[in-house]
Order: structure tokens, then sequence, then C-alpha cells
């Protein structure tokens, strides 16, 4: 069993942490939903204790930062009306600032809102691609003219770092790292189940056939039997087989349960998993198609094409979160 990703959410003097608060939810919930403990959240600061955060609200930091390894510090958004009020906030955190910039290389910063200043201030995003919030897009590459400031993008996640602009910032970091580390389909199903921003409206074909919204013990694990085999391998043999049952009986219960043969509800799990990553990534048809196991691109646009009515492409400009 892996590890759990261990996670610091950084508590400093002002900062704003409803962002910390919902993103360890996020975290909490990818547990959950997968059964493993693959994230640890830790709240840390500079060091032990109570820490004033905006509006007078005072939140308990577990650890100082230089006491806990971690593998990932979040560092969130902080009250500023004003360039000058980024500034003089920078200038009150020189002890913070100094711990981050001498902060163990391998482990990830990610930051958000105006937060991204504190990360940029510590030089840990020199060199590399990065985005803030929108008002600060011209102040930023005149102060940090090191980093590769991006701003017209809303979220850059690179192997060291992630930024994001604005207050819920926190939101596509999240979501990427879920879907790095667990999977898309477990990310779909943590928006549902959420209540997080997503496209205004799913394809008919896949609203019935959400994982964590099947209460058959069967259809759970024929879902995620489907899942993890390529497109090709996709017979009704196969998932007998793997499920234990013969393919009569295998035919019976789906049908029964779904309505559906098995061999069309299989094939439209596994287009489910094409429309999720044409909504949630921006992987092209050709790595999708690789990825999942289709046996060519055009096979998959074609079947994609009989079930939706749509192209991948205009499915993807139909249906895309972002």
């Amino acid at each position: 069993m892996p590890k759990p990703l261990q996670v610091g959410l950084l508590l400093f003097p002002g900062c704003m942490p409803a962002g910390l608060l919902a993103f360890a939810d996020l975290l909490h919930a990818a547990n959950r939903r997968t059964g493993i403990e693959l994230f640890a959240t830790h709240y840390v600061g500079v060091r032990g204790g109570p820490v004033e955060c905006a509006h007078g609200l005072v939140l308990q930091a577990a650890h100082g930062l230089a006491e806990r390894p971690l593998d990932a510090l979040l560092i969130p958004g902080f009250w500023a009306e004003s360039a000058q009020h980024v500034e003089a906030t920078l200038t009150s955190s020189t002890e913070l600032l100094g711990i981050l910039a001498r902060f163990d290389k391998r482990c990830q910063l990610w930051s958000y809102c105006v937060g991204v200043c504190l990360a940029a201030a510590s030089g840990r995003l020199d060199g590399q691609p990065a985005t803030a919030t929108w008002w600060l897009a011209d102040a930023l590459p005149k102060r940090y003219p090191k980093v590769q400031w991006q701003s017209e993008k809303n979220c850059i996640v690179n192997p060291r770092n992630a930024t994001a602009s604005g207050v819920n910032g926190y939101l596509p970091i999240a979501q990427a790292l879920i879907e790095r580390h667990v999977s898309a389909e477990v990310l779909r199903d943590l928006i549902r189940l959420m209540v997080l921003p997503r496209p205004a409206q799913s394809h008919d074909a896949f609203q019935a056939i959400s994982l964590i919204g099947q209460s058959s013990d069967l259809l759970r694990r024929l879902h995620l039997l489907v899942e993890s085999l390529p497109a090709e391998q996709l017979t009704v043999q196969k998932l007998a087989d793997g499920l234990g049952l013969s393919e009569r009986t295998l035919a019976r219960r789906v049908r029964s349960e779904t309505g559906t043969a098995v061999a069309t509800y299989a094939r439209r799990i596994k287009l489910s998993q094409v429309g999720e990553r044409l909504t949630l990534t921006s992987a092209s048809i050709s790595a999708i198609s690789e990825e999942l196991g289709f046996s060519s691109e055009s096979n998959l646009r074609r079947m994609f094409k009989e079930l939706t009515d749509f192209t991948p492409a205009q499915y993807r400009q139909r249906f895309a979160r972002f």
C-alpha cells in the first residue's frame, strides 16, 4: 500500500484559511472514496501554536514548518486590496519567506490567490511558469522577473509547484492533484458528490452510470472492471471471468438491473471514461484512445459519435469543465 502524500496547509498571520479547510475536505473525500489513505493533511506554521488568520479567526498550527517532513505545502491567499497591501504583508513575513526559501526542494510548493506572492518572494518559482490573481498581472513581472508569468491562465501545475488565481484557486489545484494521484473517475464522482462546479449538464448517455451512484454490488464491480481493462479487451467472456460468473449469469443479471446487454453497458462505461477525459483534461483524442486501449483512434471516434451524436471535439466544446 502506498504511503500517504503528506500535505502541509500553511497558516500565517492574516491568511484566509477557508480554502485550506475546503482543500482538506476534498482530500479527505478522496480517501473515503477510494478506501485508502492517499493523502494526509497537517496544519503548519512558522512554529506550532495559535495563528491569528484574517478577520480575527484563530486556528491552531499543529507543527512548525521545520518539524514536519512534507511532500507538498499549500500556501493560501491573504487579505489585500492593492499591491501596497501585498508588499506590506511580504515585509512582515521575513521569517516565513526565509523558511520557504530554505525548505526542502523535494517538497512541492502550491499557492493560490495572492499567496502566490509568498511563493514568488521565496524564490521557489524562479524559472518556472506561474500564474496569479489578475489584478497583480502588471506588478508581479516587474517584482519577480525570473518567474515565467502566464497570468492569462487560471491554474498552472508543474512537477515542483502549482499556482492558481482567485480565492477559489485551491480547487483546480486539488482537482489536478486528485486526477493525477487517483483518477479522473474519482474526481468526477467527488465533483458530483460534493456539488462542486462542473459542466452545466452531462450527456444523457452517461448520467445513469456513475460508479458512486450504483447501489448494486455487481454493477459497481463491473464498472471498476470495465474501467481497468483496455477497450479492445472488453468481451463478455473476459468480464464474466473477471467477476467469477458464467457469461449467461452475467448477461441475465445485467439485463435485469439495467435493461441493457452486457456488451452495450460495458461500452457505455468505457465511452464515459472518454467523455470524462474530454471534459476534465486537455489530452488529445489520440492520447485518450491509447490510454484507454481502443484499437484505433478512428474506432473511438466512430463509437463515441454513435452513442452521443457528438464528435469528441464537439463534445469537449459543449461539456468542457473549463
